[in-house]
């Protein structure tokens, strides 16, 4: 039987007249015996006619090929059908399963090129979606329903877990299949078939078929009915007898002999078309049908029949190709026109299996068009076998929720756990895989789908707390302002000369630069704020402490000094001793001269940038400088690696002081270091009451844990501590609170 559509192919192309196929190098004036071939019925068929059909420029239409390489104009240039291409129903199928959100699903394949090729054109369209394929079998030919293979095939598919499967297979091998799921009981399950099964009675008339759950199909256009109503009023010719027969004999006679047929004759055996027993043969004959009058057409257009009188010239094949790829007709309300390809510009039917009545039916769904690709669905005329009649889900992992990220469980992407994003980062609907952090100035909570921009929080001039401290800021400096001004008016007067006499304009004027630093502290920080207001403090406020010791030691000199030792006192006023007292080094305090060096020093070497400090659980971002204690910056921002070691030495010691386990820790810090430290929840510190000389402590008393892991800590060397690498010691719990001290 292989050999048979070859030798009818042979046959069309033998020389006309003759039985032998010349081979010439060219084939533009070569006449066949027939100028145009409708078929074969199968793809496996169609693949070999074409291949040699193409190679003299004959024209082919197939009616049942759908093989979606039959559409290669380079290996196929003369092959044409009146069906749609494979493609066209795999992106049907494709748009199928997106339509109700199916993304675990399951696709069998026939095994010959319809079934494969189709798999793997699906499974591409599938892989490069969000759909993901649990199975991907082949269902063998010529097999029973006994084969163990076809049992095995079935058991996978029950264990995969899939609520869709997708058939792609052609008749013969589905039904054997079908044969299987109904024995081994697989029910609740949605099948969407392909063309060539979905509506083949061989199919639906398997017993025990209507359990295995709702069938989706395609299915070609609908036939106009007008057609069948066509041969149905052929049947009147069988009413008269003798010219019926008369027509039958000649009609026979001019298959036989040179006769010419007349295109009016009539089949005495047309009317048993009307029955339609299989819809499936129905829109096989439909296609045949097409496939006939669009070689009509091509002839009508190159023998110039439109104008009256068909030419008599000699027909070649490869013009009869032109003119069938050029035709555009409607037969029956469908329309009839081929693409570059050779396929016919025609859609799908979706059909759906319809087992309410008393025998099998089918309810048509939806549609699906091309140029442009488009699927419609009326899911109101679906009967779903759910008990409450709604579309089933196949998912392998249930959607997550906003904010929360996918973490792959297998190599299918369609099964994942979700994890919540956490604060400070987003899910971005672009990679449901990962969180992505959200920029310096904006912050997100916790299952958040975008960043937010964070609330800038500052000492603000307009706030009643800045009025506050302000008002009596702006009044101190005014009465210094007037005293200055009163002393200025006085100053050749004996009380103000007994007050400092010019000495009490520097330091009311080194006391009004001290009170002015508290300027720097309001509105947004600036890089010249943070660096005028602590040099401004330390420098004038020094140069005032120092005048006040200045004073007061020049008083004791002369009431003390005068009274028990005269000579001595007159020996320091010769020598100059209050001057040189005043810009010298006093007995308790720094001098303002090494102090006023010292402080712009360090704050060139060390600057204090402005930053701002940014909760990861709100949106709110506090403007400040950071470093404010000349240590360590806060949180270790931009601190030196000694500094971070100390740091973390003396963070390690606080996480021990929770358990108050006494035991003792060496925090690392450099040689001649003592510490003061401040952290959240400190209640206060106090100065060891007696400390050995070259030593100084501290005690810090604070509620338990309140210094814990990653809460903001400054530390910083005491001012004239003179240590070797600081010991810190606990001292255990003493009445709820946790002693920290440092030898």
């Amino acid at each position: 039987m292989a050999a048979a559509p070859l030798h009818a192919t042979l046959r069309a192309l033998a020389r006309k007249g003759g039985r032998e196929v010349d081979v010439l190098p060219a084939f533009c004036h070569y006449e066949p015996e027939a100028v145009a071939v409708i078929g074969p019925d199968s793809t496996r068929l169609a693949l070999t006619t074409a291949a040699i059909l193409g190679v003299f420029l004959v024209p082919e239409i197939s009616y049942e090929a759908s093989l979606e390489t039959l559409s290669l104009k380079r290996f196929y240039p003369s092959f044409l059908r009146t069906i749609p291409s494979d493609r066209q129903q795999v992106k049907a199928i494709f748009l199928l399963l997106q339509q109700f959100g199916w993304t675990w699903v399951a696709l069998l394949g026939s095994d010959n090129a319809y079934g494969r090729d189709a798999l793997d054109a699906l499974y591409k369209l599938l892989t490069s979606s969000n759909t993901c394929v649990a199975y991907r079998g082949i269902i063998p030919v010529n097999k029973d329903a006994s084969s163990p293979e076809l049992h095995n095939l079935v058991r996978i598919l029950m264990d995969v877990r899939v609520n869709v499967t997708v058939v792609f297979s052609n008749r013969q091998s589905a039904r054997p299949f079908f044969e299987v799921v109904v024995q081994r009981n697989v029910t609740g399950m949605v099948w969407v078939g392909s063309e060539d099964w979905s509506l083949a009675q061989t199919i639906w008339q398997v017993p025990g078929i209507q359990s295995i759950g709702s069938v989706i199909g395609m299915s070609f256009e609908k036939t106009e009915s007008a057609m069948l109503e066509r041969f149905e009023s052929w049947k009147t010719a069988e009413k008269s007898a003798a010219a019926e027969r008369a027509s039958s004999t000649a009609a026979g006679r001019g298959i036989g002999g040179s006769a010419q047929l007349d295109c009016t004759q009539r089949c005495t055996g047309c009317h048993t078309l009307t029955t339609a027993p299989d819809m499936y043969d129905a829109q096989a004959s439909f296609s045949v049908y097409s496939a006939v009058y669009a070689v009509a057409h091509g002839l009508h257009d190159l023998l110039g029949c439109a104008s009256g009188a068909c030419s008599k010239g000699t027909v070649y094949p490869w013009q009869l190709l032109q003119k069938i790829k050029q035709v555009n007709f409607t037969l029956y309300k469908s329309h009839i026109s081929f693409d570059a390809n050779g396929d016919i510009r025609k859609g799908y039917a979706i059909i759906m299996w319809n087992w309410s009545g008393p025998s099998w039916a089918f309810d048509v769904i939806g549609t699906f068009s091309v140029n442009p690709d488009r699927l419609s669905v009326d899911q109101s005329k679906i009967l779903w076998h759910t008990k409450d009649r709604q579309a089933p889900t196949s998912v392998c992992s249930k959607p997550c929720q906003p904010g929360e990220k996918r973490l792959l469980r297998s190599h299918h992407r369609c099964c994942f756990s979700c994890v919540a994003c956490p604060s400070g980062t987003f899910l971005n609907r672009s990679d449901l895989y990962s969180c992505q952090s959200c920029g310096v100035d904006e912050w997100a909570p916790a299952r958040s789908e975008a960043c937010f921009n964070r609330t800038v929080e500052f000492l603000s001039w307009s706030e009643p707390i800045s009025w506050a401290l302000l008002t009596p800021t702006i009044l101190l400096m005014l009465l210094m302002a007037g005293l200055a001004v009163l002393f200025a008016l006085n100053a050749s007067t004996p009380v103000v000369k007994s007050a400092g006499g010019k000495m009490c304009f520097l330091m009311l004027g080194s006391l009004a630069c001290a009170c002015s630093s508290l300027f720097c502290y309001f509105g947004e920080p600036t890089r010249h704020a943070c660096l005028l207001r602590l040099p401004l403090f330390t420098i004038s406020f020094t140069i005032f402490l120092s005048c006040v010791a200045t004073r007061s030691f020049q008083l004791i000199c002369i009431f003390k000094l005068n009274a028990r030792w005269p000579a001595l006192y007159e020996a320091w006023l010769r020598r100059r001793g209050p001057l040189a007292f005043g810009v010298g080094e006093g007995p308790c305090l720094p001098p303002p001269a090494p102090s006023a060096s010292v402080s712009p020093a360090w704050t060139g070497l060390s600057p204090l940038p402005p930053g701002r400090g940014c909760s990861e659980l709100g949106g709110l971002c506090v403007s400040e400088t950071h470093g404010d204690c000349p240590g360590l910056p806060r949180s270790g921002v931009g601190a030196s690696p000694a500094q971070k070691e100390g740091t973390e030495g003396l963070l390690q010691g606080l996480r021990r002081l929770r358990g108050g386990d006494g035991k003792s820790f060496s925090s690392g810090l450099p040689k001649s270091a003592g510490l003061w430290g401040s952290c959240p929840g400190l209640r206060g510190a106090r100065r060891l009451g007696r400390v050995p000389r070259g030593a100084s402590g501290l005690v810090t008393e604070s509620k338990a844990g309140a210094c814990r892991e990653g809460a903001s800590s400054s530390f910083a060397p005491l001012q004239g501590a003179n240590l070797s690498p600081a010991k810190l010691r606990f001292r255990g719990v003493e009445a709820g609170t946790n002693s920290l001290t440092l030898l």
